[in-house]
């Protein structure tokens, strides 16, 4: 990544920042973008300070709003900037019974989780095809993998995010693009997301279960730069995919129904 760009999505906190942090000291040139402008200002002042060999440049950006992707994607090129590495990592969640959630949260968390998402991939990955190449790393979740109710919408925006992402590795592999994209799946992770009263109900889930987001951070890039489809980071994560192959999906819904409105707040 000595000289690389790499463009990261939600890069205030948790797993985004986290990215930030390794890709800079590999030597990557780093497009920091997520909605908080001053704490972006911060954080690339800091890993500046740490690695003045590098360049950082910040971009406030709310991907909930229309056509986000294609203006970030704009400003992107009137910088001249080529980014060699995506990383979709800005996500939303909402936790809490479908009917009682505010109808225009979930649509943002849609907007964000898959379109936007979405619309990032298209664009980068067809610049990247243009020029050497590059990788793409699309944050998906655990939570692809099963219809979990009280986290209806948002499992399934990460479940689309998971087929979208094995499906275009195939596409992109079998077109010799030279770009590879690869699917993230962690499980819980000690983020704000764990915690936020902006998302609806919290979640109480047991710190032994929860990963750093450093820990899925590398995990996840190490993946992608090796050119795989899907990494599911944790021993006890993989056997719960495993898991959702032995069982039917509604036998799993009751399950993670159960669990989740037990265990929320």
């Amino acid at each position: 990544m000595q000289n690389k760009t790499s463009l990261v999505t939600g890069a205030s906190d948790g797993i985004g920042l986290e990215c930030c942090k390794i890709l800079a000291a590999k030597g990557s040139n780093l497009i920091l973008v997520s909605r908080r402008q001053t704490l972006l200002d911060e954080i690339a002042a800091t890993l500046k300070t740490q690695y003045p060999e590098i360049n950082c440049t910040v971009i406030a950006a709310d991907l909930a709003a229309p056509k986000a992707a294609q203006i970030l994607f704009q400003q992107v090129q009137e910088q001249g900037l080529e980014v060699d590495f995506l990383i979709n990592n800005a996500g939303l969640l909402q936790n809490g019974f479908f009917t009682q959630l505010d109808l225009a949260a979930q649509e943002s968390m849609i907007n964000v989780n898959v379109l936007a998402l979405t619309s990032l991939t298209h664009l980068f990955a067809n610049h990247m095809a243009s020029r050497t190449g590059g990788h793409i790393l699309n944050v998906a979740s655990l939570a692809a993998w099963t219809p979990i109710p009280n986290q209806n919408v948002y499992a399934a925006t990460k479940a689309y995010v998971l087929s979208f992402t094995q499906a275009l590795h195939d596409e992109l592999n079998a077109s010799k693009s030279g770009v590879t994209v690869t699917a993230l799946c962690p499980g819980y992770t000690a983020t704000k997301m764990m915690d936020n009263p902006d998302q609806g109900g919290k979640l109480l889930v047991p710190a032994a279960m929860l990963q750093s987001p450093r820990e899925v951070a590398e995990q996840g890039i190490e993946a992608c730069l090796a050119g795989r489809p899907t990494i599911v980071t944790g021993l006890a994560n993989r056997l719960t995919v495993a898991l959702t192959r032995l069982l039917s999906r509604m036998t799993l819904a009751k399950i993670a129904g159960r669990y989740y409105r037990s265990n929320m707040q």
